[in-house]
C-alpha cells in the first residue's frame, strides 16, 4: 500500500509543480502531511536540507521521503514519480517547441505562469520564514535566534549589492547559513 501511495502522491507532485522546486513546496507539504510521511517540524528541516544538498530540491525531498516510508525501493519509486511527468513533458514538448513558441496564446499563458510561479515562490519563503521564527501552526513562540539569524543574512543578502556592487552567491549563502544554524543550534 505505501508503494501505491508514494506512487500516486509524487506523481501529483511531478505534474502539477511548476516554478521548481521551490514553486513546488506548498503542493509537497500538503502531500507529505496528508498521508502522515512527515509532521511539519520534519519537514521543514527536510526542506532546509534538501535545499542545501546537490540537486533539485523536489528529487532531493522525493528521495529522502521514499527511503524513510519504503526502504531503496520507495526511494527509488518516489523520486521516479517525481521526475517521471516532467520527462515526459520535455519529450513532448521538444516535438512541438518550434510552432508551441510563434504561437500568441502560449507566450500569453507562460507569461501569466511567471507571475504565478514569482508569487508561490515568495509565498513559500515568507511561510517558511514565519514557521522558522514565530512557531509552528497550532502553537506560537518567538524564537529569537531565528529572526536574529534571518535578520543577519537578509542583510548579508541585501547589503552585498551596494558594498561588492554584485549580488552575494546562493552557494555562499546556504554555506553561511548551515555554519551559522550549526553554531547557534549545535548539531543536535
Amino acid at each position: 500500500m505505501i508503494f501505491l501511495e508514494l506512487l500516486l502522491g509524487f506523481l501529483k507532485i511531478g505534474c502539477f509543480s511548476f516554478g521548481g522546486g521551490y514553486g513546488a513546496v506548498p503542493l509537497i507539504r500538503e502531500v507529505v502531511l496528508s498521508y502522515g510521511w512527515l509532521d511539519e517540524e520534519k519537514l521543514s528541516y527536510m526542506i532546509a536540507v534538501s535545499e542545501s544538498s546537490p540537486g533539485p530540491i523536489m528529487v532531493n525531498m522525493a528521495t529522502y521521503i521514499g527511503a524513510s516510508q519504503a526502504g531503496i525501493p520507495g526511494a527509488l519509486l518516489a523520486t521516479a514519480a517525481v521526475v517521471l511527468p516532467a520527462f515526459l513533458i520535455v519529450i513532448i514538448l521538444t516535438t512541438v517547441l518550434k510552432k508551441l513558441l510563434k504561437n500568441e496564446t502560449a507566450q500569453t499563458v507562460l507569461s501569466g505562469l511567471k507571475s504565478c510561479v514569482a508569487g508561490i515562490i515568495l509565498a513559500t519563503g515568507v511561510y517558511i520564514i514565519l514557521t522558522n521564527c514565530f512557531g509552528r501552526i497550532g502553537g506560537f513562540s518567538v524564537d529569537a535566534k531565528a529572526i536574529i539569524l534571518t535578520a543577519v543574512l537578509a542583510a548579508v543578502y541585501f547589503g552585498a549589492g551596494k558594498i561588492v556592487k554584485k549580488g552575494v552567491s546562493p552557494v555562499l549563502l546556504i554555506c553561511l547559513a548551515g555554519i551559522a544554524g550549526v553554531l547557534i543550534y549545535g548539531w543536535n
